[in-house]
């Protein structure tokens, strides 16, 4: 039992998701500093800040008066969503790739595109699937 734990423990995944989580929490400050620094001021100048923490809505009289269903904090939420999601993709993900893709190309390496099978291949596979089926 403790061999077992000891070799899961000691497989490339469990280190590397490990590493991951570290790596993943740190990079949420630095993502976190990007949106506040450059994002949230150019959301700012389209739209007023204060807006999302009251209550901005609709409302709707009910049975014991009016309710107001502030959306301001879910618009608010889904801007500072989709900032973090463009800082990470332009500014980490975007990059990485590219250099990702140079290193390659510096190292030789050629992804072969899939060669799908031809008319007469598929057709072969179909004719011995149903001679197996009949077999």
């Amino acid at each position: 039992m403790i061999q077992g734990f000891k070799e899961f423990i000691m497989r490339g995944n469990v280190i590397d998701l490990a590493v991951a989580v570290v790596i993943g929490a740190a990079f949420t400050a630095v993502v976190n500093a990007i949106v506040a620094a450059i994002i949230t001021p150019l959301i700012e100048l389209v739209w007023k800040a204060d807006e999302a923490t009251g209550a901005v809505g609709p409302t709707i009289q009910g049975l014991h008066g009016p309710v107001t269903f502030p959306i301001g904090g879910l618009v608010s939420a889904v801007i500072s969503f989709l900032a973090v999601a463009l800082v990470v993709y332009f500014v980490f993900v975007l990059p990485m790739n590219h250099f990702k893709a140079r290193q390659a190309a510096k190292a030789g390496v050629v992804e072969e595109e899939a060669k799908l099978p031809t008319e007469q291949e598929l057709l072969i596979q179909i004719r011995d699937l149903l001679e197996r089926e009949r077999a």
